[in-house]
């Protein structure tokens, strides 16, 4: 089984001690963007290799990252984004998983072969409870995610 950890839309806060619980042991960590302080990333990456992309406020420190990257994990082909596909874009995408943040609000939706995660915010949600999300590849190449609520 191959684990990854999901957060976006952190805006440099400090992660609640939940995040790291919930991350320990996974193999890679995905930030959806929004990141606002290199220190998310150093404390994240303290725990798996990070993937991070640049979302519509970050600046400075974190305006270096790419606005969008594809990653290759656990045999399963990522898209990550900071604002998220429309439908018919998302459907027509060739990657298995499409990772993307900016609403602040976590859902997991499966369009055709094409499976979105969005994991909300573990800081600043909208609407909701606190979140960040879990995507597990099995030897397979079977991918599942879930929404973990703090």
């Amino acid at each position: 089984m191959f684990r990854i950890g999901v957060i976006s839309d952190t805006h440099g806060h400090p992660l609640p001690a939940e995040v790291m619980r919930l991350f320990d042991g996974v193999d890679l960590i995905v930030h959806a963007g929004d990141v606002g302080s290199l220190d998310v990333l150093t404390e994240v990456g303290a725990i798996a290799p990070v993937v991070a992309v640049r979302g519509n406020t970050d600046q400075g420190e974190t305006a270096f990252l790419p606005d969008s990257r594809r990653v290759d994990a656990g045999g399963v082909s990522l898209s990550v984004t900071h604002s998220p596909p429309g439908g018919d874009n998302l459907a027509a995408m060739s990657d298995a998983v499409v990772i993307a943040g900016h609403t602040h609000q976590a859902c997991v939706v499966r369009l055709g072969a094409v499976l979105y995660v969005n994991p909300g915010s573990p800081v600043a949600p909208r609407g909701e409870s606190p979140s960040v999300a879990m995507v597990d590849i099995g030897p397979d190449g079977t991918v599942r995610a879930r929404i973990h609520r703090l």
